[in-house]
């Protein structure tokens, strides 16, 4: 079972539909337990980094994330914020430190262009990965105004192209993030999340 982390400012519905259609058992919760007994955790986010650290951190649910990711090796993915929340610090609207799961920082886009990065725009992988395996440089859909600047270039998956090269998928070890909604990408998205939930089951990652 995969368990979706509801701390309030999550789309949990289009994530929890997606693993319906490709026939993951999922639970939604904010229980400790029911968090903790999971094969793998998907942490979405909808919102700003330091509400979403408060949150978090009013459900206890700090301590579960990083025991989970560090201490038990179980998958875990950050979807969107969830993505940046798995970094050391955001500067979005002050200075917040956010799970320290991986490091690096979270920075505002700076430019004369169109702010929050809304739209399609095309991967690029960096390196091979289970993740990634059999999965086309296809566009997927990203909604944000802030992005991660991770301190490891390794951590890096695949990036993007928006004014400039933008971190779109991290991973190490079991831990990942996708800044864009793969629940809202086509394919393309959805062969990420199945891949992830092959992981989270332990299960061969399926070719083709």
């Amino acid at each position: 079972m995969i368990a979706i982390i509801d701390y309030g400012m999550g789309n949990l519905y289009s994530v929890s539909q997606a693993l319906e259609r490709m026939d993951y058992e999922y639970c939604i919760s904010s229980d400790e337990e029911t968090i903790r007994s999971a094969s793998g955790v998907i942490l979405p986010g909808v919102g700003t980094f330091g509400d979403a650290m408060l949150e978090l951190k009013r459900r206890n649910l700090i301590d579960v994330i990083r025991d989970i990711a560090l201490c038990e090796g179980k998958p875990l993915l950050g979807i969107c914020l969830g993505m940046q929340l798995l970094f050391t610090s955001s500067e979005e609207y002050g200075y917040h430190q956010g799970l320290h799961l991986l490091p690096g920082h979270v920075k505002r886009f700076v430019g004369d262009f169109n702010i929050p990065h809304m739209g399609w725009n095309d991967l690029r992988f960096h390196s091979p990965h289970p993740l990634l395996r059999s999965v086309e440089e296809g566009a997927v859909y990203f909604v944000h105004s802030y992005h991660v600047f991770p301190d490891n270039p390794d951590d890096i998956l695949a990036v993007t192209d928006y004014h400039g090269e933008v971190t779109a998928i991290v991973g190490r070890n079991k831990i990942f993030g996708m800044q864009f909604h793969p629940e809202k990408s086509g394919d393309t998205g959805e062969h990420l999340l199945k891949n992830f939930a092959h992981l989270c089951c332990k299960r061969e990652v399926a070719v083709g």
